[in-house]
């Protein structure tokens, strides 16, 4: 087989006629949410991010629970974004093929202290409109998740919450975006901004100047300096570091559900989760740190994490370590979400959204677009000359089929039934197809989140020639 060469991120030159309508920072998944909610109507839509491809930051690196929202605030933005848009996500993930498992909660009370917090957590659940809560005795804990660590005294069933795959979804939202026309600009730094009202705003960035006649600031860990550059200032970014551990497959049947801690005022706390990807992940720790750019992982972090395993799940430890990782969430000094819309400056940011964004974001979308009609911006349907419905992503979950298994689909194309990344099952056909998508990877990380190739136990020992080889549009001979 020859493959083609992966392309470059999709993107447009800075228009030097005609302003955008509006201008998005931030590709992450709240930014490409926003993207996919504004290609509705007739409106050209920029979507610009100094990183080489979407959901590269934050979005890419968390927990990746759809959750429920039983634990938010009563009465916050978060909890109502929150609630609205994780119904909506499990409609446009059924249609669009995002893996999603409902694997229920236990939310785990290990603690005279935190046993006596469980009945505050369900009257909250109530309160935020989610009634299938109940409280379940140690048996039934034990019952549920046997290898279960001593010691629990209780726990809260929260039937509803999901796992989900964190890399398909902004990958679904942008490209169904740029499908119905919203522009690209990738690897582009925005540098400063020019504020205007009725003249719009002129963007400085890496590649040029950018004018567009509104600005949508959902830039994540930079979203306090986009706010400043536009004379703002309500909010700070703290970033928090969340390190977490990916233990093997193997590990997969020591647990049924979402093992969730009894929750802190600074973090959601540690838990034992399953992945969609047939993985356990354990974490993540909640560290506030200066520097934006510091994922690395720290001894202290990992211990910390074994420490929390050994006592939840102690028959856990023994599993091999697939990966380590680190995740930023943008905190800010205040509790819920920082979204306003300033129809004056035609400004509109979507700050301090956190843990919970993934799950929050078409209802985050979907409440700031029509704030910003709201202050002004002309919504006007496209109607027909919009593509219909989300795309079909490609499949890459543990639950359902893939290519490697579907007789049908290699008898038609022999590549879906070579192997590649033999840890992961990743097939020819499926780097092909990643390689020659609409938002194509432009290394070797976004072909993982693409397909999963390089993500197994091995990480890339055993097909990373491979693969490089086929990114780079060689020729080889099939495995």
């Amino acid at each position: 087989m020859t493959a083609s060469r992966a392309a470059a991120p999709p993107s447009a030159a800075p228009p030097s006629g005609e302003p955008a309508d509006v201008t998005i920072v931030g590709a992450g998944v709240v930014g490409t949410a926003i993207a996919r909610e504004l290609s509705r109507f007739r409106l050209s839509v920029v979507l610009v991010d100094e990183a080489n491809d979407v959901g590269t930051g934050t979005t890419k690196a968390n927990t990746a629970i759809l959750h429920t929202g039983f634990d938010a605030v009563p009465g916050s933005l978060e909890s109502r974004l929150l609630r609205r848009g994780a119904g909506l996500l499990r409609a446009y993930a059924a249609q669009a093929g995002i893996p999603v498992e409902r694997t229920g909660a236990l939310l785990v009370a290990w603690t005279p202290e935190q046993e006596l917090a469980l009945p505050k957590i369900e009257k909250t659940a109530r309160l935020n409109g989610y009634d299938a809560v109940r409280a379940v005795s140690p048996a039934t804990v034990y019952e549920r998740e046997p290898h279960l660590g001593p010691g629990a005294r209780a726990a809260l069933e929260i039937p509803d919450e999901s796992i989900v795959c964190p890399w398909t979804t902004p990958l679904a939202y942008a490209t169904e975006a740029v499908r119905a026309g919203v522009r690209m600009l990738l690897g582009t730094r925005v540098t400063g901004v020019a504020p205007g009202a009725a003249a719009g705003h002129v963007l400085t960035t890496t590649r040029g100047p950018l004018r567009t006649r509104w600005l949508v600031n959902a830039a994540g860990l930079g979203g306090d300096t986009i706010d400043r550059m536009v004379g703002g200032g309500s909010f700070t970014i703290r970033p928090r570091r969340g390190e977490l551990v990916v233990f093997d497959k193997l590990a997969r049947p020591l647990l049924s559900s979402i093992l969730l801690p009894v929750p802190t005022a600074q973090s959601k706390g540690m838990l034992v989760a399953p992945t969609v990807y047939g993985n356990v992940l354990l974490g993540p720790t909640a560290q506030d740190i200066d520097d934006r750019r510091d994922t690395a992982t720290t001894a202290d972090g990992l211990a910390s994490l074994l420490a929390a395993g050994r006592k939840i799940m102690p028959e856990l430890l023994d599993e091999e370590v697939t990966a380590t990782y680190a995740g930023l969430r943008a905190a800010t000094e205040h509790r819920d979400y920082q979204i306003r819309v300033d129809g004056s400056l035609r400004y509109a940011c979507a700050a301090g959204i956190r843990s919970t964004g993934l799950s929050a974001s078409l209802g985050i979308a979907e409440y700031l677009v029509d704030q910003l009609g709201a202050a002004g911006l002309a919504l006007t349907e496209r109607g027909g000359s919009r593509p219909a419905g989300p795309p079909a992503m490609p499949y890459i979950g543990q639950a359902g089929t893939r290519p490697y298994q579907d007789p049908e689909r290699i008898a038609a194309d022999p590549e879906y039934g070579r192997i590649v990344c033999h840890c992961e099952r990743v097939t020819r056909g499926e780097i092909r197809d990643a390689l020659a998508s609409t938002l194509p990877p432009a290394d070797a990380d976004g072909l993982r989140r693409r397909t999963r190739a390089l993500n197994g136990r091995c990480q890339g020992f055993y097909c990373a020639a491979t693969v490089s080889a086929l990114m780079a549009g060689g020729t080889d001979n099939p495995p």
